[in-house]
């Protein structure tokens, strides 16, 4: 058995709870003990017995107390069986407490890419501690959310391949946004209109600047590259920020938006550019080990590219490694509560199954 304490219910959260639900019913051997957002947390009666998933919601509302994450870590660490805590926040103050999470006993499954895309002497101490204290950190869903991106990287490097290179397209957002511009004619949808519609859909951050300013692709740039080994910092890498300078310090995205439009001839101005060579615009991360020209930047791509081909709002990463001088390319749904979630449980599953070997 395994006992998990989970921090943060919201979209993520809520879905990894019903996909914990349906598998407990055929394989019981895992079990929420603790949930909390917040403002409230819910502690299981008696002591670590499983809470029932058909009702926490209710029960988080009506029967949960004050959230204290001390209260709350102090619980699951004390778990008499071993434990997990699942962060589905994107909290710097939880992520830097991961280094006392690990040093408590407790195994670590989180999407939040700021315990390892931030200060490097926090990623280092969350390294070392697990090390230390042989503990499993494991944080698939932080790049491609379900998507097997970590694991496969990790494999090639414990398998002694070498990392030439690892380009992708990151981030679902832009990926729907530039393969929308690219596909429309002349006469088709402004850049302006399709962030408008991306936005409208669900696909951008509340402010579509926290996806233009290319911040989360850097994030996860920097993951990688740290997992092969370089010492890359958002501090220094490269990122094209594609928000028009004179739209980046407005006050709010409905301004930003209305305003957004002042500058499609630009992007029409790129996208004709990248036509007229037979190529199509794409806003691609770059982890070079080799050369030393790591990034975040919008670029054009020939037709034939693998990239090029993309449609909707996948993810797709290429690996070049001295066993893949012909890439290894993984491609799919990098983005979703659904898809984070399966990315998360399959972390859970991943350690459960350590404990029964």
């Amino acid at each position: 058995m395994i006992n998990i304490g989970i921090i943060g219910v919201g979209l993520v959260g809520s879905e990894l709870i019903s996909q914990l639900a349906a598998y407990a019913s055929s394989a019981p051997k895992l079990s929420v003990i603790a949930l909390t957002n917040s403002s409230k947390q819910l502690l299981s009666t008696p002591a670590y017995s499983p809470l029932d998933l058909s009702t926490w919601k209710h029960a988080l509302q009506t029967q949960g107390t004050t959230a204290n994450l001390s209260v709350f870590i102090d619980y699951v660490s004390n778990s008499p069986v071993p434990a997990i805590i699942i962060d589905n926040t994107a909290s710097q103050e939880i992520a830097s407490q991961y280094p006392l999470f690990l040093r408590k006993g407790l195994q670590v499954v989180t999407p939040n890419k700021k315990a390892f895309s931030g200060a490097e002497t926090l990623y280092k101490e969350i390294m070392e501690e697990a090390k230390k204290n042989k503990m499993f950190v494991f944080n698939e869903s932080t790049v491609g959310a379900g998507l097997p991106i970590i694991s496969t990287l990790k494999d090639l490097i414990r398998t002694g391949d070498k990392i030439n290179r690892i380009e992708g397209i990151f981030s679902g957002t832009l990926s729907y946004i530039f393969n929308e511009f690219s596909k429309s004619g002349d006469d088709g949808q402004k850049f302006s209109e399709i962030v408008k519609v991306a936005k409208k859909n669900g696909y951008t951050e509340p402010d579509p600047r926290d996806d233009l300013n290319g911040l989360d692709v850097a994030r996860k740039v920097v993951i990688l590259g740290r997992i092969t080994g370089m010492d890359l910092s958002l501090d220094t890498l490269p990122v094209e920020n594609i928000v028009p300078e004179p739209l980046r310090n407005l006050a709010t995205s409905s301004e930003f938006l209305s305003r957004l439009p002042e500058f499609d001839s630009h992007f029409d101005n790129l996208k004709q550019a990248a036509k007229d060579n037979n190529q199509t615009l794409r806003y691609v991360g770059v982890i070079d080990p080799i050369g030393g020209e790591s990034g975040v930047k919008l670029i054009s791509l020939p037709l034939s590219h693998p990239f090029a081909a993309l449609k909707g709002s996948d993810n797709i990463i290429a690996f070049t490694t001295q066993r893949f001088p012909n890439p290894l390319i993984i491609q799919g749904a990098g983005a979703g509560a659904a898809v984070t979630a399966f990315g998360i449980f399959s972390d859970i599953l991943k350690i459960a199954d350590r404990f029964e070997s």
